[in-house]
């Protein structure tokens, strides 16, 4: 009798302490959500993040309102979520530059990747292309090399802020093929794209998400793509070493993070949501557009794969010697 009233005991705590973290779950979202987003509006980024955010809308039937916040390499925005109450209501998306490359980059941060913040979704991965003026003199990749290593520090380079993947990858590239050119970061990536085009700047990495309005305008042209094999949706546009550079790879990917101590039942609830979203026909066909690669996980499969990418762009960093001045 003890026995069974102690089992009973038992399974009644258990069960106590279970309703509350389903009632959690099946109350979120009580009120709008915002998602903040360290890219301008016009990026890539940005534009589909509101791609998902209108899928949830719709899942959740609460607005989900996407807050651009671009600059300081994004540490106005993350520092702004890591402050929030942590409940779901507020969620950041970071790239690999945020919490990968960041913490070897700077001295000190506003934000710790790993205690400030929990991994929710994986949303997608890109390849970067070396895009360059249509009408400029960088219409091959030897022509690049060649103009930079016969006036090194003269050719110039965007990127979209310092230390994001665009930075390092062309960081990585003057490495390995001996030049030295200038760094120039923008804080509204748009305007780096207009820079290229324009001649201020010479080149740049980029996604095709956000260089895809001056690529159709025909100001902006795709030399290569910095990956292992050519996209399928570009195949006329060769890899780096096809087109006679270095076998580098640069790519990014976005994922979505919350504040540390946001109860994990909301977590998986909105992993599981997102998952969906990105299955959708329509978020698959943006992604297509966007050369976007859909990249759903688990949460712990997000911490697992974030702190490897931490690992290895703390070796690119030392390798390259890339600064953050």
């Amino acid at each position: 009798m003890k026995r069974r009233l102690a089992l009973g005991l038992i399974m009644l705590a258990a069960m106590s302490l279970a309703m509350p973290r389903g009632v959690v779950a099946q109350a979120f979202p009580a009120r709008p959500v915002k998602i903040t987003a360290p890219y301008s509006a016009g990026a890539g980024p940005a534009i589909f993040t509101r791609v998902i955010a209108d899928k949830l809308a719709s899942a959740w039937g609460q607005p989900v309102i996407v807050d651009a916040r671009p600059g300081a390499s994004g540490f106005v925005a993350l520092e702004a979520v890591k402050k929030a109450a942590p409940d779901g209501h507020e969620l950041v998306v970071v790239s690999n530059a945020h919490v990968a490359i960041n913490p070897s980059l700077y001295k000190t941060l506003p934000y710790d990747a790993e205690k400030d913040f929990v991994p929710v979704a994986m949303l997608y991965r890109t390849p970067f292309f070396l895009v360059a003026s249509s009408t400029g003199p960088y219409q091959t990749v030897p022509a690049l090399i060649a103009a930079a290593k016969a006036k090194p520090e003269t050719v110039s380079y965007g990127s979209s802020y310092v230390g994001s993947p665009s930075h390092l990858g062309s960081a990585e590239f003057e490495y390995v093929t001996g030049t030295k050119m200038i760094h120039v970061p923008y804080k509204d990536q748009s305007q780096m794209y207009v820079g290229i085009a324009n001649g201020d700047v010479g080149w740049a990495f980029s996604t095709l998400g956000s260089a895809l309005p001056l690529v159709k305008a025909g100001r902006l042209k795709l030399v290569a793509i910095a990956a292992k094999q050519r996209a399928r949706s570009l195949p006329d546009v060769p890899t780096l070493a096809e087109a006679g550079g270095p076998d580098i790879v640069v790519d990014s990917w976005l994922a979505v993070m919350a504040p540390r101590g946001t109860p994990p039942q909301i977590v998986q609830k909105i992993n599981a949501d997102i998952n969906r979203a990105l299955a959708d026909h329509d978020v698959q066909d943006n992604l297509q557009t966007f050369g976007f690669e859909a990249a759903a996980g688990t949460p712990q499969q997000l911490g697992d794969f974030i702190r490897g990418e931490a690992k290895r762009f703390a070796e690119l960093v030392k390798r390259t010697g890339a600064t953050a001045d």
